[in-house]
């Protein structure tokens, strides 16, 4: 991926330029366009064993194929991939790279003499490559690697008597790698998102303090200071989490227990300071004790989740204390409410309408905490996955033995895959194109007769993206860059003529140039980089002075060629064309996951009916969708060129889906408890399926506008109406003979709350779904 881009001519020398800032301070410029300096750490180890695989291959074992696979391995093994996480997981994911990279090397051997089964192989390897990295983010950050490893041996046809010396050299790169990555500057075990979730627990619990704080000192002003920096600290320790989770152009999660249950954090943290926590304290309104024992109480189960994040090894008696403060203190509140709601509503309140708003607003204060604990929740319980994923013997992860409530491995990738397996995603078109474009290229290097064909497919692979105009960019770049090298190249060789140990001595350093100058500098000098190195590389080999540079120019021409012309083929518009649609998709399947949620709820409100069943399905739906429309929007905001709509408008619409899919999930786990208690509640259940029909009508709406089918509708406003007759209608529950209202009646009107949550969602995606549609941005 393109860093920056570089300055004009005439700008190198003006003063504050991108050029002079290099050059006055290099390490500062490094730091700043190589983060964490992985790019320099993967040069700066590449630099040194892919020279000294490439002379045991060459000189002293004496076989070019070994010498030629050692060295593009250990470009592969090392300059190619980078794994994150903690040095064991690094080690495994190496190893097994290693083992199915020797299999891809068989198989292209294999099918390397005949000209239409490599081509068909290609396809066949290059989409299931492709596409796995939907399942895992492991798997996509290999994709390059793992093609590589196919690429080589299927454009380089050979007997297969030669497998074993390509294996070999393949297998010395891979233990070269394993070394590598264990002693030459080992990276620090890296979690960005875990430490960004971490950030943002601590913020949210300072934030809901300082509310406490705030409204029992009376509102001073003092307190509103630090409450309002309180609140400003949470919303950017929020947005530097979201920040962090779409820094990459797949989703940062792997399929390990602890990834899987981290990444969940990501949208509950944003509800939760977003929506739950969005109401300012009320001055007119006195303080509820209770319901700042709840607050309390959610705060220290924030601090016990990121205690128990930072240090998986402990912190689990705390964190499960604190949820245990948290259910009591919600359970008193609930009680006390309650147990005041009858004189509140019914005594005090003649009229029908002021007993309905008196009942809402009494119970308003237990329905925020109920609100507040269950996402509170939520996120304890996802911590305490990670925690005890963590925590398993090396035997129980071998076995694949997951902790209580999660799926195993198996099911999830398929989940994960099936999300794909649909027409309207990004992922599937991107890896049938890339298939498609790996394929003809071998299909047109063979029938060229090209020398070195594996170019034409490596250029292939280099210059596509995921729509035609970035391709047709890249591929301007890829020339340029390669005509560079060549040239700065073609001196080199002219001036040392056939000398190679100038050569031998000229090649860590250009592999040094060629694995950081992508990174640091741009794709062009890398493409130029690169091209130097293998001028050494091939002349080292076999002699042939300008004659491979020529050729790597002609290859390159031909791979771009056939790059941009499956580009223009296939889905030529790319994510950007795709996000309306994933968008629409998205909201359509979770407002359909909303309502059955409604529906599942409403079904239980009578002890006497039949017992609902969960909406498994509709919930796999909205996950899949949702999961869509991720990928899609990280392919939207990876692609080059100006955005016509803000980012942060755009990012609005996205967040929304996860909104609503937690609204139905606080709607299911609000109706999970088998307590029932008597009476006929048909009236009630009729309005709220009403009020659920016309949310989803809504939604649906919404959902069609942003494909250009209607135009963005109003957002709906309050129905007080309703909220009489649905107060009225479980009046019975809400007065009970033992003085205090029904559990089943509560959940009524909470239910109707969540509702009314969803709907007040819609004022914030209005506008931003306006200025899309408005711009033609989504269509």
């Amino acid at each position: 991926m393109d860093r920056t881009e570089p300055a004009p001519i005439a700008d190198l020398a003006a003063p504050g330029s991108g050029w002079r800032k290099r050059w006055e301070s290099p390490l500062a410029w490094l730091r700043e366009h190589d983060r964490g300096f992985s790019a320099l750490r993967r040069a700066t180890r590449t630099a040194i064993v892919m020279p000294l695989m490439f002379a045991l291959g060459d000189k002293v074992i004496g076989n070019p194929a070994v010498a030629t696979f050692a060295a593009f391995g250990s470009f592969a093994m090392l300059l190619l991939v980078d794994f994150q996480g903690p040095i064991v997981e690094r080690l495994q994911a190496q190893t097994a790279l290693a083992v199915v990279c020797c299999a891809w090397i068989c198989l292209g051997t294999l099918a390397s003499r005949t000209t239409w089964l490599a081509a068909v192989a290609m396809a066949l390897v290059g989409f299931a490559v492709l596409f796995a990295g939907v399942i895992s983010s492991t798997l996509a950050g290999a994709t390059t690697s793992l093609l590589l490893a196919f690429i080589l041996p299927v454009s380089l046809p050979g007997p297969i008597s030669s497998i074993p010396d390509r294996v070999a050299g393949w297998g010395l790169a891979a233990i070269a790698s394993l070394i590598a990555i264990s002693v030459l500057w080992p990276a620090p075990a890296q979690a960005p998102v875990r430490g960004a979730a971490i950030a943002a627990c601590r913020a949210l619990a300072a934030r809901l303090r300082a509310e406490i704080s705030y409204v029992m000192g009376g509102y001073a002003p003092a307190d509103e200071d630090d409450h309002a920096a309180a609140v400003a600290a949470a919303d950017q320790a929020i947005e530097s989490l979201h920040q962090v989770f779409f820094a990459t152009p797949y989703r940062p999660t792997g399929l390990t227990t602890a990834a899987r249950a981290v990444v969940r954090l990501v949208d509950e943290l944003q509800w939760l300071n977003r929506v739950v926590l969005r109401s300012a304290p009320r001055r007119h309104h006195a303080p509820n004790p209770r319901a700042m024992a709840v607050k309390t109480a959610a705060a220290s189960v924030l601090d016990s989740v990121a205690k128990l994040l930072d240090s998986p090894g402990g912190g689990v008696d705390d964190l499960d204390a604190a949820v245990g403060a948290l259910d009591a203190a919600l359970a008193e509140l609930e009680r006390s409410t309650t147990m005041d709601l009858p004189a509140r509503a019914w005594k005090t309140c003649q009229p029908q309408d002021d007993r309905a708003r008196a009942v809402v607003s009494a119970l308003d204060p237990s329905f925020r905490a109920q609100e507040l604990s269950f996402i509170v929740s939520q996120i304890a319980q996802n911590s305490e996955y990670a925690a005890a994923a963590e925590r398993r013997s090396f035997m129980q992860r071998w076995l694949g033995r997951q902790p209580s409530g999660f799926t195993g491995l198996l099911q999830t990738a398929g989940q994960r895959a099936s999300a794909h397996v649909e027409r309207n995603s990004v992922w599937l078109h991107n890896s049938l194109r890339g298939a498609a474009a790996l394929a003809l290229s071998v299909l047109v290097a063979d029938l060229t007769g090209v020398e070195h064909g594996f170019w034409v497919v490596f250029g292939t692979l280099s210059v596509l993206r995921s729509n035609a105009l970035s391709t047709g960019q890249n591929i301007v770049r890829a020339l340029i860059g390669t005509t560079a090298g060549f040239i700065v190249g073609g001196a080199l060789v002219y001036v040392i003529g056939t000398n190679t140990a100038v050569l031998w001595i000229l090649l860590p350093f250009v592999v040094f140039l060629a694995g950081l100058a992508p990174a640091a500098v741009s794709f062009l000098a890398g493409q130029a980089a690169f091209t130097l190195t293998l001028l050494i590389l091939f002349n080292i080999l076999q002699p042939a002075g300008l004659k491979v540079g020529l050729v790597r120019i002609e290859d390159i021409a031909l791979g771009s060629a056939v790059s941009l012309a499956v580009g223009l083929l296939f889905w030529p518009r790319g994510a950007a064309g795709r996000l309306g649609q994933a968008l629409s998709d998205a909201y359509l399947d979770v407002a359909n996951y909303l309502s059955s949620a409604v529906e599942y709820g409403t079904g239980r409100c009578d002890p006497g009916g039949p017992r609902p069943a969960l909406p498994t399905a509709q919930a796999v739906r909205a996950a899949a969708a949702s999961r869509r429309l991720d990928d899609t929007f990280r392919g939207y905001l990876s692609e080059r060129g100006a955005k016509p709509i803000p980012l942060a408008e755009v990012t609005t619409l996205v967040n929304g889906i996860s909104g609503l899919r937690l609204g139905a999930d606080a709607l299911i786990e609000l109706w999970q408890s088998d307590e029932r208690d008597g009476g006929d509640r048909a009236v009630a259940r009729a309005q709220l399926l009403a009020t659920s029909g016309v949310m989803t009508g809504w939604y649906d709406r919404f959902a069609l506008s942003l494909v250009g089918r209607g135009s963005v509708p109003d957002p709906l406003g309050p129905d007080p109406a309703a909220d009489d007759r649905l107060v009225e209608s479980v009046g019975r529950d809400l007065r009970g003979q033992d003085g205090a209202a029904t559990p089943t009646g509560v959940r009524v009107i909470w239910t109707s709350d969540h509702l009314d949550a969803v709907r007040r969602l819609q004022g914030a995606l209005v506008a931003p779904a306006r200025a899309a549609v408005a711009q033609h941005a989504l269509v």
